[in-house]
């Protein structure tokens, strides 16, 4: 029997192969995990919900599937039937939904068992939670999906659910040394989901290996996404791309810039600079504009009714969006359209864009969940895009480099940052 420590290292697809030829229990592999997570949580803090009783008892019951006995975090701005769902807000503690959102009703169907709601920041847009960063303490994890991160990078489950409005799939799973994978708007539906944004909101994973995030999001979204694993038959045409938010880079991120040019050249990689049209500026004040007045209308119950439940800066952020102009939205979604059209163009020739996932390593403190410099624009253009980890800054904390395709070529992308991954010796 292997280890503790054995078992919580383990990826999706290495637990879902022993499970289903019978040589892992579902419940040996929660045991282990809550294992490790009796040893790190109070230090880590990536839980807002955890019953150890109730993970036992949904190990053993895991339904027959693809993720049968699969440990998964969720992010608490899903909904859970069995759960609270609080949100990140003393406004919603305590919260019992009736029904599970999609993501996680189509997880446990697929046989996965949900290990407990992980920390968001406040409505996965302010405030942020308790969580601190494994590789170190006194580090963010990032945000919005702060817990979703931490779990997965310190053993406490193998894959987990966040979603993205900015950055808060890519930038926390690069700040933690593992996976993050935002895919094209909309491939994973987000019925019962906490919605702030909704042309921006996109729901994702976090995990151990990029094939980890194909297996899940194939398993519950009907979707072939393929195997990452599958050695492609020729090497990438790649773009390395800074702009239109370059000056955000701190000197790590430029020097992993051409750490990975390097490495990619030396892989066989066809790499070209491919800077972003100007016109792609334009979404640096179209962004906020949308993300922030839709938020506004979207929690339109909290301000009238529990305003002062709202921290400072959500309530700052919710009167900048209700107080922009018919125009300026409208500019603003034009901007989104004009953009989303234009980008195919754009990446016209490669295969993918090489771009950072952040413009550094973690931040020190936890009142801060870092830069979305790097996310914004294409969370904006509703494209895949997949964080690798990529070494350590100049604190020891890891890095990260993304991976950005069109929209709907998620099983590219995905297969591209595994040759990424494997050519910078991830």
């Amino acid at each position: 029997m292997a280890t503790h420590g054995d078992l919580t290292a383990l990826t999706a697809k290495q637990a879902a192969h022993l499970i289903q030829d019978g040589s892992l229990r579902p419940e040996d592999l929660a045991e282990a995990c809550l294992a490790r997570i009796a040893e790190r949580e109070p230090a880590v803090r990536a839980f807002a919900y955890f019953d150890a009783a109730h993970v036992r008892k949904s190990a053993a019951a895991a339904r027959p599937g693809p993720l049968r006995g699969i440990p998964i975090g969720v992010k608490d701005v899903l909904d859970t039937a069995d759960m609270p769902s609080g949100y990140g807000s003393p406004i919603w503690e305590g919260w019992r939904p009736k029904a599970d959102s999609a993501p996680v009703a189509w997880a446990k169907a697929a046989g996965a068992v949900v290990m407990g709601k992980t920390v968001t920041t406040e409505f996965a847009t302010r405030k942020p939670g308790p969580t601190a960063n494994p590789a170190g303490l006194e580090h963010t994890p990032g945000g919005s999906s702060s817990g979703s991160a931490a779990g997965v990078a310190d053993g406490f489950f193998p894959v987990a659910y966040g979603t993205q409005t900015a950055g808060s799939i890519i930038r926390p799973a690069a700040y933690c040394g593992v996976v993050g994978y935002k895919p094209t708007y909309g491939t994973i539906e987000r019925m019962g989901m906490k919605v702030m944004s909704g042309s921006l909101d996109t729901v994702g994973l976090m995990a151990r290996s990029v094939a980890d995030c194909a297996f899940v999001t194939s398993s519950i979204s009907f979707r072939d996404l393929g195997d990452p694993d599958t050695k492609p038959d020729r090497a990438p045409r790649v773009g390395i791309c800074m702009s239109p938010t370059a000056s955000a880079a701190l000197p790590e991120t430029e020097a992993l810039r051409v750490r990975v040019t390097n490495a990619l050249n030396r892989a066989g990689a066809r790499v070209t600079d491919r800077e972003l049209p100007d016109m792609f500026a334009q979404l640096i004040d179209a962004h906020p504009i949308v993300m922030n007045h839709e938020s506004a209308r979207a929690m339109g119950w909290e301000l009238a009714n529990a305003r002062d439940g709202l921290s400072d800066g959500l309530r700052e952020r919710l009167e900048f969006g209700l107080s922009r102009t018919g125009e300026q939205v409208a500019e603003a979604y034009a901007v989104f359209d004009r953009t989303q059209r234009a980008f195919p163009d754009a990446m016209d020739g490669l295969d993918v864009l090489i771009t950072p996932s952040a413009p550094g390593e973690a931040p020190k403190g936890l009142e801060w969940t870092g830069d979305p410099s790097f996310n914004f624009i294409w969370t904006s253009l509703h494209v895949p895009c997949v964080t690798v980890p990529a070494g350590l800054g100049p604190n020891g904390m890891p890095l990260g480099i993304q991976i950005v395709g069109r929209r709907g070529e998620d099983k590219a992308v995905l297969a591209w940052a595994q040759w990424v991954a494997a050519a910078i010796g991830n």
